[in-house]
């Protein structure tokens, strides 16, 4: 398989067209995977676009690539969009990576009840650059051809307000309903949010609250999974209920 990169904006690039890979791309690609002149590789924007190509010029300030072919993603639907609320350590970060890889269409940070770390003012600001971070290195380590968008800091409240018009699942060890037997097809049009919480767990008022706005409790299995690793599987379950895997 060809080595993948990624610009670092959108890209109306076709066939024939040449494409540069500038800065810190330009330095991976030349010094680090050590692409030569010739070799095929194929580009990305993030948004859908694919371009497959042969090196031209291998600078580490600055790669050449000539198009020979080019793929437009449609962008899929439903989307999958990883809730993960802030957990201490690296978790959180774990999370991301993995969920990323396993086709998370978006992420967003929640800031839970029984969340240790705290994105307060310049922090959060911060935090949401190294997941975004994070992100965009596990989409082009997966060759996807739309990388998930990080979103802003959101308050128990703020989702709440979301799950009135999006299918929200949080996954809690003690519901008495499993995600693999829920019909993921029905109601493709919206958003299916897959809500995590942090080391702690979701506190009992925070499901009440996400309850009556219309979400639904759901289990992966009869086990309790850590924040890092529950919301990659239950990414893995929904991929299958798809039918993307």
């Amino acid at each position: 398989m060809p080595l993948h990169f990624l610009l670092d904006a959108p890209t109306d690039a076709r066939a024939g067209d040449v494409v540069l890979l500038t800065g810190a791309e330009a330095h991976h690609a030349a010094a680090v995977r050590r692409i030569r002149v010739g070799e095929e590789v194929t580009v990305g924007d993030g948004r859908g676009a694919w371009l497959t190509g042969e090196c031209e010029r291998v600078e580490t300030r600055e790669v050449a690539i000539r198009v020979s072919a080019r793929e437009d993603v449609a962008a899929p639907t439903p989307r999958l969009v990883l809730v993960q609320a802030l957990a201490k350590g690296d978790r959180d970060e774990l999370a991301v990576q993995a969920a990323t890889e396993l086709g998370a269409d978006e992420i967003v940070p929640w800031q839970a009840a029984r969340s240790v770390s705290r994105w307060d003012g310049p922090k959060a600001v911060k935090g949401r650059a190294r997941w975004s971070a994070i992100v965009r290195e596990a989409g082009k380590q997966a060759h996807r051809a739309w990388i998930p968008p990080v979103s802003d800091l959101v308050s128990t409240a703020q989702l709440v307000a979301r799950a009135a018009r999006d299918r929200v699942l949080v996954l809690e060890p003690t519901a008495g309903t499993r995600l693999s037997s829920i019909d993921l097809v029905a109601g493709e049009a919206r958003d299916i949010l897959l809500v995590v919480g942090p080391e702690g767990g979701i506190t009992a008022d925070e499901l009440a609250a996400l309850g009556s706005a219309g979400a639904t409790p759901v289990a992966l299995g009869a086990t309790v999974l850590r924040t890092s690793t529950a919301g990659p599987a239950a990414l893995a379950v929904a991929n299958l209920r798809l039918g993307r895997w």
